[in-house]
């Protein structure tokens, strides 16, 4: 039997500093608002695969007008008008047929670095925020072997009175 492509992609969704930094304390590093309406956008409608540390990160929980599903091993752990998965296996499952089901095509994982780890043989595509800064940082992205992906597009935004550093969106395809 030939197997075909899963029709519902997985797309990383992250912003990270010059040398892979993504987070510190439980907090992001960057002030961006350009960077955050650019997240918005792409996950709006689309389910959300996170940690339990970024859930309990957000300042508003759940993510508005999307999917939310934690990833945790505490089987007591609940998380109000999320879903809760105990593997990646299950929650990248649960959110390509929620995709599937709403018709959005694609579930994003959007932090932490263990989940991006562990998720990003399952990519298709990523959306990478390259900000041109350091900071200093107890989290990293994980790396990247330039080999597996081609950059299909690159949008700058300079530094502004909303955004305190420049920084570049990439979105990156799997490399055939």
């Amino acid at each position: 039997m030939i197997q075909t492509p899963d029709p519902v992609g997985v797309t990383l969704v992250a912003a990270r500093g010059r040398r892979g930094e993504i987070g510190r304390d439980g907090g992001l590093l960057f002030r961006l608002k350009g960077d955050m309406a650019h997240f918005r956008a792409a996950t709006r409608g689309r389910p959300v695969v996170m940690g339990r540390k970024t859930w309990d990160s957000l300042p508003k929980k759940p993510l508005p007008k999307r999917p939310n599903i934690v990833l945790t091993r505490n089987t007591d752990f609940f998380a109000p008008e999320a879903f809760v998965a105990p593997s990646l296996s299950v929650a990248l499952q649960t959110g390509r047929a929620m995709a599937a089901l709403s018709g959005a095509g694609e579930v994003c994982v959007i932090g932490g670095a263990e989940i991006y780890a562990a998720a990003l043989p399952f990519a298709d595509r990523i959306l990478l925020t390259e900000v041109d800064a350091e900071a200093e940082a107890d989290v990293f992205f994980p790396a990247l072997d330039a080999a597996m992906w081609r950059e299909a597009s690159a949008v700058r935004t300079e530094a502004d009175a909303d955004n305190e550093a420049a920084f570049t969106v990439r979105d990156l395809r799997r490399a055939a």
